[in-house]
């Protein structure tokens, strides 16, 4: 019975995807749908179009219809989409060889040393906050002086956009991967603390009040009942923070020396090479939603009686 009630959902799962690549596929293949743009094939009489070069539909047609009238030689094209709108399977080519061919700029990382450098920069920034955060955020859910004394800074700190950080970062942690780290912290530490504080705030009052009827008192009300009782939801919410801080990235590698994907998509942007940035981000889709599905399924092992667990 439950393998029969997953299955529609695994199906849904699957056409969430298959939909906007059917989409995608459709604007990409079909000329009906969408193809403002047309490829040369032979340049006829027109002195400026080259083969392989994309104009316009409207100047094509301009082109061809004036060398018609003038009984010249006749440019043909074929239609196309603007450079910026590679098709899937330019796409997938493009993920294949940026993994097994060398960058063509001379000292350009590869693709994976990319993504290896920026997911350093995630991990790190990410466990700072953590490690500053969530016992915080814990804290001032369990004690309300200390909520009323440190959340309504960060609730007014939370609206300061952290690239604004970005110069006095580098200022002050030089200019490599220091400052890049402290904007995937700044941008994620004051959600955490909030998110967290009303997450254990949510803890059912039975389970402290008798905790309390029990002796539990000061660091044992924290450790033994508060923290045991919020871990699921504590493991989610932690989830989606990192989530928060995968957004963060593009952003804070852009601070200081260019470095980790962002680099990549940005050289390749600007050779216009967009089959290998719509690579790129994928990639970076792939990866962020991956290690989400593995974290979901290591909490469903961590805890088993979490009834907010899908298919529960």
């Amino acid at each position: 019975m439950a393998a029969l009630r997953r299955r529609p959902g695994v199906l849904l799962t699957l056409a969430s995807f298959l939909l906007p690549l059917l989409l995608w596929c459709a604007v990409s293949y079909l000329p009906f749908v969408w193809h403002p743009k047309v490829k040369i094939e032979a340049a006829g009489s027109v002195d400026y179009f080259q083969p392989g070069m994309l104009v316009d539909r409207d100047d094509f047609e301009r082109e061809l219809a004036d060398a018609r009238t003038a009984g010249k030689a006749l440019p043909t094209g074929v239609p196309a989409n603007p450079v910026y709108l590679p098709a899937p399977h330019q796409v997938a080519r493009a993920l294949y060889t940026a993994f097994t061919t060398a960058p063509e700029q001379k000292d350009a990382p590869w693709l994976h040393q990319s993504l290896w450098h920026s997911i350093q920069i995630i991990f790190w920034g990410f466990l700072i906050s953590s490690v500053l955060g969530v016992p915080l955020g814990i804290l001032a859910g369990t004690y309300r002086p200390l909520a009323t004394l440190s959340e309504p800074f960060i609730e007014f700190f939370r609206y300061l956009p952290a690239p604004a950080f970005g110069a006095l970062a580098v200022a002050i942690l030089g200019i490599y991967d220091g400052p890049k780290i402290a904007i995937i912290v700044i941008g994620t530490f004051f959600q955490q603390v909030l998110i967290i504080a009303n997450t254990t705030r949510k803890l059912e009052a039975t389970l402290i009040e008798a905790a309390r009827t029990l002796g539990a008192k000061g660091s044992q009300l924290v450790t033994r009942v508060m923290l045991p009782g919020i871990l699921p939801d504590l493991y989610r919410d932690q989830r989606i923070l990192l989530g928060w801080a995968w957004t963060y990235l593009i952003v804070a590698e852009l601070i200081g020396t260019s470095s980790g994907i962002t680099f990549f998509i940005t050289q390749q942007a600007r050779y216009q090479h967009f089959e290998n940035v719509y690579a790129a981000i994928a990639i970076i889709g792939v990866i962020g939603f991956g290690s989400d599905l593995l974290l979901g399924l290591l909490g469903r092992r961590l805890f088993p009686w979490d009834r907010a667990q899908p298919g529960r």
